[in-house]
């Protein structure tokens, strides 16, 4: 008969291993963000420093450099001098360059649209995909970051549009709105009808139509700037 052993549970254990595997799977259980500042450290300086219990040193280290940020940004000699080797500073390292790397990725995924020129580029790349006929938003927030660029949703009357546009504007938290058609059929006077009635919707959210643009071969035309809106 096949000699069997019993499976060895190692959150149970003691000493800095079974400390580690504990964390681990609080992480997996309930999310890091329930984890302090000093258990965050804690568990990054897992990978630097392997069998040691880093607590307390996670500890001294934030009250030495006044926050976890602190300890980030810290020189690599006085992060030396607080008795880290250099293994664990290459791995506080690491946050820093993610937090640019996730930060320059936002940016390109939420273009900042606060001028024309702003605008027209990314409108310029935007309508490679365009529709004639078609209807877009670009859903803002305060800081006139891009939030979504949908097709309007599409509806019978132009109130039952603009309620299905004022629902989606609240869920997406969205404090601006610009519109676009592109390559529109109808006239000037409709378009610049169904612009003030978008308008007047949605005032009383405090949610802003900057401008309502019209598309064709060349630059876009702005309805405000003609005095259309």
């Amino acid at each position: 008969m096949a000699n069997t052993y019993p499976r060895i549970d190692l959150t149970r254990g003691t000493g800095p291993q079974g400390h580690r595997a504990r964390m681990r799977a609080r992480v997996l259980t309930n999310g890091a963000s329930t984890l302090a500042d000093y258990e965050v450290l804690e568990m990054l300086l897992f990978a630097g420093v392997p069998r040691k219990d880093t607590k307390p040193l996670a500890k001294g280290l934030i009250g030495h450099f006044g926050s976890l940020v602190g300890v980030f940004r810290a020189p690599t000699q006085a992060l030396r001098a607080a008795g880290l080797k250099d293994d664990a500073i290459r791995v506080l390292r690491l946050p820093g360059v993610a937090a640019e790397r996730l930060a320059s990725s936002e940016q390109r995924e939420r273009p900042t649209l606060s001028n024309w020129e702003q605008l027209v580029a990314y409108l310029e790349q935007a309508l490679e995909g365009g529709v004639p006929g078609q209807f877009r938003l670009l859903y803002l927030d305060n800081r006139n970051r891009l939030l979504a660029d949908e097709t309007a949703p599409e509806a019978e009357t132009f109130a039952q549009r603009n309620r299905a546009i004022a629902i989606r504007a609240l869920a997406l938290h969205a404090t601006a709105l610009i519109g676009f058609h592109v390559r529109p059929t109808e006239r000037p006077s409709d378009l610049s009808q169904s612009a003030r009635q978008l308008d007047f919707a949605m005032r009383p959210l405090s949610i802003t139509l900057h401008d309502v643009l019209v598309t064709g071969d060349g630059r876009p035309s702005s309805l405000r700037q003609e005095g259309l809106l």
